[in-house]
């Protein structure tokens, strides 16, 4: 085996290598990481919603921003839109089988998050006292 051959079989998949600028799963990865995208599927792990209930689960998501995002995690195939032909018609979204493993990754970060806040905060805190101490002198230097 040449040296190129091997190391051609230890390059990433262009295809899956999320660090790659002309990877496609760039867009899932900002559709399912970005402000909205987590809530929604962490939503749905409870069973299907329709949109106001979805709206109102999620506090501070404007009626534009949840349906751009659904329309994304439906086209993605990590969301199902279900119309109920009825006057006016009912929508519904749920998770398909592959935003439900999704949406349970996610809901191991989420947990993390939600027992780490404090910890994290502290550690703000800490950080920001550390600072504020390292610019003191500099302060009182310029105001000579």
């Amino acid at each position: 085996m040449k040296v190129g051959d091997q190391e051609k079989r230890h390059m990433p998949d262009p295809m899956s290598d999320v660090f790659n600028s002309d990877c496609p799963g760039r867009t899932v990865f900002t559709h399912v990481t970005s402000r909205w995208g987590m809530l929604i599927l962490a939503a749905l792990r409870g069973g299907p919603l329709r949109f106001y209930l979805l709206r109102d689960r999620i506090g501070g998501i404007s009626e534009k921003m949840l349906s751009q995002n659904l329309r994304d995690l439906v086209r993605d195939g990590l969301v199902h839109r279900e119309v109920v032909p009825s006057v006016p018609p009912k929508v519904s979204y749920s998770l398909t089988p592959l935003g439900e493993g999704l949406a349970a990754a996610l809901q191991e970060l989420l947990s993390w998050i939600g027992s780490h806040t404090a910890d994290v905060i502290a550690a703000q805190r800490q950080h920001d006292v550390l600072v504020s101490e390292q610019d003191l002198p500099r302060k009182e230097a310029r105001s000579f």
